[in-house]
């Protein structure tokens, strides 16, 4: 069964989409910022990365491809056209890249930029455009060998042949639609569907006045090198005072075994109620009670030098209570995976159960 989950960067307003098949997948345009998250959700899926794809160099955002490589083993494929170094793969019209029993159809898209590809789901149901084919859009022409008469022959030769019913994903989307089709496309597009002809295409084009992207200096020399780290531009910094996991809401997690090891060095705060720190499930030696309701008012009573682990029943309120201490400024918080019954069940010692 085919695993498909649309992943979304608002900074960059960047889609990233991830297809798996028989435990392989494949990333189509992964964002450098977004690494844990997608890390996160191969591991949760019980995913292996095959391929990293990119649809183009990109010039609003860095790539995750080659950190993605370096941290999961993964394979980097992008146009031969793309003029970039570092890549396992460069990529032709016509390819194929395979993923469990699954591949995705490589069409060469160029106009937006000269190396631009779209990838076409094999049985033609998806088809993930990069900025050639927007949502009622496209991408613009006037930087990194744009050429607006290409770009129209792309759409028209490349993507508008599809069946009407393929569902076309951008790279892009800034007005919050995710998805559209070849038939919506074909006739609403204002760029490109309808009556509209190359020449009042190309006159459009040469007009949109836009400001080049904020990121253009700093993405297009790293894209071209596939994402690898340079200078000011390094991958993020795993916290070093524990064992922790990332989520996907965004935060961190610990496991009873790793909080056991650093338990004398850490703050623990306990979130629930008072009857149930002193009774019940008990509470662990050494936490503090503070319950959630009460938290974001005296978050100012803790120490910001020592890390915090947030502690509940199940790991649901203490997890609420991590992203609050985050937001107030917390740089070394982790919230208890599984609460205390996962410490109980996993051995932990407690202070006053069934009191």
């Amino acid at each position: 069964m085919l695993v498909f989950r649309p992943l979304f960067d608002p900074t960059s307003c960047t889609w990233t989409y991830l297809l798996g098949d028989r435990g392989e997948a494949v990333l189509i345009d992964p964002v450098f910022e977004q690494l844990r998250r997608d890390e996160t959700l191969l591991r949760e899926l019980g995913l292996k990365l095959a391929w990293t794809l990119e649809t183009h160099v990109h010039a609003d955002h860095v790539t995750a491809a080659w950190l993605l490589r370096q941290r999961l083993g993964s394979r980097i494929a992008l146009s031969v056209d793309s003029g970039a170094s570092g890549a396992d793969r460069l990529l032709r019209d016509g390819d194929r890249i395979a993923f469990g029993s699954r591949h995705l159809q490589v069409r060469a898209t160029p106009g937006h930029t000269s190396g631009c590809l779209s990838y076409l789901l094999d049985d033609e149901s998806r088809v993930f455009t990069g900025d050639c084919l927007l949502i009622r859009g496209c991408g613009r022409t006037d930087f990194q060998q744009g050429d607006a008469a290409a770009l129209y022959r792309s759409v028209h030769m490349q993507l508008f042949t599809l069946p009407g019913g393929c569902r076309v994903y951008p790279g892009h989307d800034y007005n919050g639609m995710g998805v559209s089709s070849i038939d919506e496309e074909r006739r609403f597009n204002p760029r490109l569907g309808g009556d509209v002809g190359e020449r009042d295409f190309a006159g459009f084009m040469q007009h949109l006045g836009l400001p080049h992207p904020k990121r253009i200096d700093q993405a297009v020399p790293a894209n071209l090198r596939c994402g690898r780290p340079e200078g000011e531009l390094q991958p993020p910094a795993d916290p070093q005072w524990a064992d922790l996991s990332f989520t996907l809401a965004g935060s961190w997690d610990i496991t009873p075994h790793a909080l056991a090891e650093v338990q004398p060095q850490v703050q623990i705060i306990d979130v629930r109620e008072p009857e149930e720190f002193g009774q019940g499930l008990g509470h662990i030696e050494g936490a503090r009670l503070l319950p959630l309701g009460q938290l974001e008012a005296r978050a100012a009573e803790l120490a910001r030098d020592r890390p915090i682990v947030t502690v509940c029943r199940s790991g649901a309120r203490s997890a609420r209570a991590a992203a609050i201490l985050a937001k107030a400024g917390f740089e070394q918080v982790a919230n208890l995976r599984g609460g205390m019954l996962r410490w109980r069940a996993e051995g932990g010692a407690v202070v006053g159960a069934g009191e």
